[in-house]
């Protein structure tokens, strides 16, 4: 399905995306989410891990981060993440669709900047939904799209509804 970009290309976008959370913390962008303690959150194309750290400190001891990507390098850095931060809530799965996670297991799905880049995004929308509790939240931001095509594109399979239109995401909801 989808190719790892570049390890050049990948190692640039994490600088870069360093940079940004300094100004711009990711804990306010999962503020809006309404991220528990005991949660399980699935980050869907973790990429540089920028909101590992801040997801784990929600989630709390009881919960579980789970930090997909299909690059190598995405998954190595999350694992240095969670080791550093000595975060044991923290698992990687490495895969460019399939979560492996059980059915209605997960209770928030991170759909952050990377939609625009799948080739498949409907197989995707549909393994989030697999994986989402029935009350279960996909929280999506890309800014490489408009509000009113995020909002299309989630909902025009019937799987997803939409809750809410926040200040950074869109929070949508499982469709019955």
């Amino acid at each position: 399905m989808d190719k790892p970009e570049p390890d050049l290309n990948f190692r640039i976008m994490s600088f870069a995306f360093g940079i940004r959370d300094i100004f711009r913390p990711r804990k306010k962008i999962l503020g809006e989410v309404g991220i528990r303690p005991g949660f399980r959150v699935l980050d869907y194309g973790c990429g540089s891990g920028s909101y590992i750290t801040a997801a784990a400190g929600l989630v709390g001891d009881a919960g579980m981060i789970y930090a997909l990507d299909i690059h190598p390098l995405a998954i190595e850095r999350a694992r240095r993440i969670a080791s550093r931060n000595h975060l044991p809530n923290v698992e990687t799965i490495r895969s460019d669709c399939a979560t492996g996670l059980p059915d209605d297991s997960v209770d928030v799905a991170l759909l952050y900047d990377v939609f625009h880049k799948l080739s498949d995004p409907d197989s995707v929308l549909e393994e989030l939904r697999r994986v989402l509790k029935p009350d279960g939240i996909l929280s999506f931001s890309d800014h490489h799209l408009k509000e009113a095509e995020i909002v299309s594109r989630v909902t025009e399979g019937g799987l997803f509804k939409l809750l809410e239109k926040n200040r950074k995401t869109c929070s949508f909801l499982c469709c019955d």
